[in-house]
């Protein structure tokens, strides 16, 4: 074996592998001699037989000539019982083996660990630490002791003052602190509210109003149907078709998503409804979109200061038709609604002058 060269601490790391190396060798040796007895046939006949039954064969070593029925029976029962007296015998002899081995190993590391303990080069240092901290420790007792003492002969001298219960001030203001009945109570008054705002909402939706509108298809063809504010103006539009369809038949194959609607030459999306347009007062390019009748702002005298309230037929057409003519007035003015668009400041009130 060639010798090792190198640092004295890796020389001892390699002894200590080397002798981890030959001990599970030795182990391994051990496992495979166990193997082979457990597997060893005792005559050379069984040696190639493949399924050896150990009951039947000494039940046929001891039987020999002719016998009755019950000495058969009987013989068969004591071959069973010492058969299974012999593998009891050797289950218990593998457990006791398991049991020192694993004995032999506690011990091992147990010896192990004590010898660790016992490299230690500062023993005498460890002694005196511990006696200085036992004296320490010692001293502390004794002057707590010596505090209990003093503080229990102070307290049987002075005489004992009774706690006065603190009252609250009714007359400080206490609405700025947290209180859990008014809290309980901003709630269900604000519930309450929510509730009456709804209503009035849903109420104001379903109020009926009419709305005049203009098929165009380059020229104008007035009509007027009658609509909830609440409804979209999808539903407008199918409500259109019912009307239009009676006269122009190039409606008669047109759905909802065909048709647009195009009000103070702005195009309305069809999710849009009208109460959003009453509520918010939204304008257009060239007048209110909350109005949906027609009329004229007709004064005696004209004040550019004031701001004119006029209402225009909003336009229905097909969608193919705009895309045709997009390019040519009056469809060449027309946009898409935008909603945080201000369109020339308008509002319905007069301006301050």
């Amino acid at each position: 074996m060639a010798l090792y060269k190198g640092a004295a601490s890796e020389a001892g790391r390699a002894l200590q592998l080397k002798k981890k190396r030959e001990k599970a060798l030795e182990e391994l040796e051990h496992r495979k001699r166990k193997i082979e007895e457990e597997m060893k046939l005792s005559d050379i006949e069984n040696k190639f037989a493949a399924h050896y039954d150990a009951v039947e064969q000494q039940l046929k070593s001891s039987t020999i000539g002719l016998v009755t029925l019950d000495e058969m029976k009987a013989k068969q029962e004591d071959v069973v019982k010492e058969r299974e007296r012999q593998l009891a015998q050797k289950q218990h002899e593998k457990e006791l083996q398991r049991q020192k081995e694993m004995r032999e190993k506690q011990e091992a590391k147990e010896r192990q660990k004590r010898q660790i303990a016992s490299l230690s080069f500062r023993l005498d240092d460890e002694e005196e630490e511990e006696e200085e901290e036992e004296e320490q420790q010692q001293e502390n007792e004794n002057s707590r002791d010596a505090s209990e003492s003093q503080d229990s002969s102070q307290e049987s001298d002075e005489p004992v003052l009774k706690k006065k219960k603190i009252f609250k001030n009714p007359d400080v203001d206490t609405s700025f602190l947290p209180d859990r009945e008014r809290e309980e109570e901003e709630r269900k008054l604000r519930e309450e509210l929510r509730q009456e705002w709804v209503q009035k909402q849903e109420k104001l939706k379903n109020e009926e109003i009419e709305i005049t509108f203009s098929y165009w298809d380059g020229s104008g063809h007035r009509r007027s149907v009658k609509m909830k504010k609440g409804h979209s103006i999808y539903q407008f539009l199918l409500k259109c078709l019912e009307v239009l369809r009676k006269e122009f038949h190039e409606l008669r194959a047109v759905t909802g998503d065909q048709l647009m609607y195009v009000k103070e030459d702005l195009i309305i999306p069809h999710h849009y409804t009208f109460y959003d347009f009453i509520v918010t007062k939204a304008r257009g390019k060239s007048g209110p979109l909350f109005n949906f009748d027609v009329h004229d702002d007709v004064r005696l005298m004209s004040d550019a200061s004031i701001e004119k309230d006029e209402s225009h037929a909003g336009k229905v057409l097909l969608r193919s038709w705009y895309e045709r003519n997009k390019h040519i007035f009056p469809a060449s003015r027309w946009e898409p609604y935008d909603p945080t668009k201000n369109y020339e400041k308008y509002t319905i009130s007069d301006r301050k002058k």
